[in-house]
C-alpha cells in the first residue's frame, strides 16, 4: 500500500479537530492537531506538526459538555489559544500541494469544520483537489472482515487487505 501511496501523493496530512459542538456552520474549532509527512523508504517521515488551541469568538462560551469531553477549558483557550487568523495561517502552511492525502478519523466531520474555518479566512481553495481518506471507514472495514473470518489475523492477511482497501479507498 505504501508504494501505491508514494506513486499518488507527495505528502500525507493527518489532522483532528476539537469543536464547540457538532454544527460546522455555527460551532467553532477550539483545537486543531495536524501533522504533515513525506514518504521515506519504509514509512512516512514527519516534516511538520502543530497542536493549536484556538480562541473562542468574542461573547461565545464553551459548553460544559465539551470541557468534560475534551478537557479543554475556556481559561486554556484564553491563555494558551491563538487567534483564529493565526490558527488559519499556521494550518495553511500544511496545504498547497494537490498531491496531498488528507487523513482523519471520521473525516466528514473534521473536513466540514476545516472547510468552514478556512473559508472564513479566504483559504478554502487550499482544499480544492485534495484527496481524503477516512481512517474510521478503513478500520470499520478491517473489523468487519476480520470479524467474519473468526480466525487470527496475520500480518500477511492485513497486507493483502491493505492492497484491497487501496483499490477501494483511494481512486
Amino acid at each position: 500500500m505504501l508504494e501505491s501511496l508514494k506513486a499518488q501523493f507527495d505528502h500525507i496530512v493527518v489532522f483532528d479537530t476539537e469543536t464547540t459542538g457538532i454544527k460546522h456552520k455555527t460551532d467553532e474549532i477550539i483545537e486543531i492537531g495536524i501533522m504533515k509527512a513525506s514518504f521515506g523508504a519504509e514509512q512516512p517521515i514527519p516534516e511538520q506538526e502543530a497542536d493549536l488551541l484556538v480562541q473562542l469568538s468574542s461573547g461565545r462560551e464553551l459548553p460544559p459538555f465539551i470541557t468534560e469531553l475534551t478537557g479543554i477549558t475556556e481559561e486554556m483557550l484564553r491563555t494558551q489559544g491563538v487567534s483564529k487568523a493565526e490558527a488559519c495561517r499556521r494550518v495553511c502552511e500544511f496545504f498547497g500541494n494537490p498531491r496531498t492525502l488528507l487523513v482523519a478519523y471520521n473525516a466528514q466531520f473534521d473536513l466540514c469544520f476545516l472547510y468552514y474555518f478556512l473559508h472564513a479566512h479566504g483559504c478554502a481553495h487550499l482544499l480544492k483537489g485534495v484527496k481524503m481518506l477516512d481512517a474510521m471507514t478503513v478500520l470499520r472495514m478491517i473489523n468487519v472482515i476480520t470479524g467474519m473470518m473468526r480466525m487470527p489475523v496475520t500480518k500477511e492477511m492485513l497486507m493483502d487487505l491493505n492492497a484491497e482497501l487501496n483499490q477501494i479507498a483511494i481512486p
